[in-house]
């Protein structure tokens, strides 16, 4: 997470005699390492507006964009709106086999096409894949707050574990980040032993890892996630 002040401070100028000049600003919303907190708004807003006036372009990486409307009530449009152009994914929350979608101004759309194609990005006979992404914007929608309540179950049951740093002010969307302390088995062996037990957790750093809910699974495979997650970590 960053403020106004600090893209200020991080600004190098065009004719810098060392650095390239800054040119671009991201966001992340919601912030994925952060633990899935949802970028504040007021922030996103001053960033964009400093950045304006620095003559910069801003980006909206909103992969999570949808938990991040559901979890602050805030629609997506007003997320979106202080942004030159933002990208949201398909195939997180609303559950898509794949596909992400930018949106921004034609021009910036023109030239985002062009580079698409470029890279080789063209597709054929995508209508299923849109069908799909159709299908989750008209009934996954209003859901995901079903994803951060079962996050919160999870996190809860964890956060009181010897050994477990976990932050539940982070735990605002469907992520889930927790910390082993020295002396805890690492995140290695967590996984490795959660798998025997049926649980998919995945690895941020040697002691940190990352759990996400969604809607293939259910409130009850949470809790029971919970449970051999907690079983493993007192195991051990």
């Amino acid at each position: 997470m960053f403020t106004a002040a600090d893209l200020r401070a991080a600004y190098k100028p065009p004719g810098h005699i060392v650095m390239p000049p800054t040119t671009l600003v991201a966001v992340e919303n919601t912030h994925n390492r952060g633990g899935g907190v949802v970028f504040p708004q007021n922030d996103a807003v001053a960033i964009c507006n400093t950045a304006r006036g620095l003559g910069m372009a801003t980006y909206l990486d909103g992969a999570r964009l949808f938990n991040a409307a559901a979890a602050s009530g805030r629609s997506l449009a007003e997320l979106a709106a202080p942004f030159d152009v933002v990208s949201v994914a398909l195939s997180k929350g609303l559950g898509c086999p794949v596909g992400s979608i930018v949106a921004g101004r034609r021009e910036d759309i023109a030239r985002a096409v062009r580079a698409r194609r470029m890279f080789g990005g063209a597709m054929r006979q995508s209508g299923i894949l849109a069908a799909a992404g159709l299908w989750a914007l008209d009934h996954n929608l209003e859901r995901l707050a079903e994803d951060h309540a079962n996050a919160r179950l999870l996190a809860e049951r964890l956060a009181g574990l010897r050994g477990v740093s976990l932050d539940l002010a982070t735990v605002q969307s469907n992520i889930v980040i927790f910390r082993m302390a020295e002396g805890a088995p690492d995140a290695a062996t967590i996984i490795a032993r959660a798998q025997e037990m049926g649980v998919l957790v995945s690895a941020f750093a040697a002691r940190t890892l990352r759990a996400v809910t969604h809607l293939d699974v259910s409130r009850q495979q949470c809790r029971q996630a919970a449970d051999s997650l907690a079983r493993v970590i007192e195991e051990s």
